[in-house]
């Protein structure tokens, strides 16, 4: 007598199908083969200069990654671009979250493709040094902006310290220039040191504000104002008009209270709408006479000079950071000696004297 299954199921194995032979037995490996192949430093850079897209996304990447492996040929690829860079104007927009950073950068983008300029919207973002994701720049926020075709946005490098991500956006610059675009604008995101390290790779540097958020002149740091060029409120339309012209005008007290610049010019401000487009050509305006003034004076190239001396600088900075932390005789006493720093068994500078000492003593 046959036995019943003790743990019976509705759920039966049928003979599967037979799949046909492949048209092409080879096609399978051409594809990955495909997949696997990386342009040469030599094709990006040509690609670069055709301005073409892919190219100089591929070659962005590149500069952004944190492999050892890459970083010969990413260098050779911005080396070669070099010659080629140098030839647009670098504009920093800051300022806080709300303050409508996006739609302004979109606006200010149409505007100027509309008069037939090439724009690059970079982010320098420390935000996605956090969450690894980028906010600023996202395409998503310049639903018009990113359809044009003389316009070009890159969110910013996530998963590395803002010094990386900043100095990753100094290389972009100069790759993006080699693609022939006549505009860089970057953004920041307008809180801790982002705002520094912008305004140390722009020509000009834009603080956005808003009216109506409280005591306008308390609530910004006098570091960025010294730092800015110019000061635009956003958002003067419908019932804030009022309100954005008279902040316009406590902006302009303020600024006369600072020294003056070395570049000789004169920070102004301005109230406009990035809805209604109201004063965005007045922003470009300004920042037209802005380059006229200081490229008259050579304040302009000396700037891009002092500016290249520090990201050189900046670079040797983050580059022994690194290989000081991520050195094994570091990593293993690390931990211990900020314990005893904490529970004040040596001084800071007891402790740091005595890491420095291990690691050059392992070099």
């Amino acid at each position: 007598m046959e036995q019943k299954d003790k743990n019976p199921s509705a759920l039966h194995e049928k003979p599967g199908i037979t799949p046909p032979e492949m048209i092409s037995t080879t096609s399978v490996g051409v594809i990955q083969r495909f997949r696997k192949i990386q342009p040469s430093a030599k094709e990006l850079v040509e690609g670069i200069l055709a301005e073409n897209i892919t190219a100089l996304s591929r070659a962005i990447t590149l500069v952004e990654s944190t492999s050892s492996t890459h970083l010969a040929k990413a260098n050779e690829v911005i080396t070669a671009c070099l010659p080629h860079a140098n030839k647009s104007v670098r504009i920093g927009i800051t300022g806080v979250p709300g303050v409508g950073k996006s739609t302004f950068i979109e606006a200010f983008g149409k505007y100027l493709t509309s008069l037939g300029k090439k724009v690059a919207v970079l982010a320098v973002d420390p935000s996605s040094t956090i969450s690894h994701g980028s906010i600023l720049g996202d395409k998503t926020r310049m639903e018009e902006l990113v359809k044009d075709k003389n316009a070009f946005i890159r969110p910013s490098a996530s998963g590395e310290t803002l010094g990386g991500v900043a100095r990753k956006t100094r290389e972009t610059i100069t790759l993006c220039e080699a693609a022939g675009f006549d505009i860089i604008i970057i953004e920041t995101v307008g809180v801790g040191q982002s705002e520094t390290a912008v305004h140390s790779m722009v020509d000009f540097f834009l603080l956005l504000k808003i009216s109506g958020a409280g005591d306008e002149l308390q609530g910004i740091k006098r570091g960025i104002m010294e730092m800015a060029d110019a000061i635009v409120i956003n958002k003067a339309d419908g019932d804030n008009i009022k309100r954005a012209n008279l902040a316009k005008l406590e902006f302009n007290r303020a600024l006369h209270l600072f020294p003056a610049k070395k570049s000789g010019w004169t920070p102004t401000t301005a109230a406009c709408s990035a809805i209604t487009q109201e004063g965005i050509s007045e922003v470009w305006t300004t920042i037209e006479k802005f380059l006229s003034l200081t490229k008259s004076n050579a304040y302009f190239f000396e700037k891009r000079k002092e500016q290249n001396q520090y990201w050189m600088l900046e670079t040797i900075n983050e580059q022994l950071k690194t290989n000081f932390f991520s050195n094994p005789e570091i990593q293993k006493s690390l931990t211990s000696t900020k314990k005893a720093v904490q529970n004040d068994e040596i001084s800071p500078f007891a402790a740091a004297q005595k890491l420095l000492e291990t690691y050059f003593k392992k070099k």
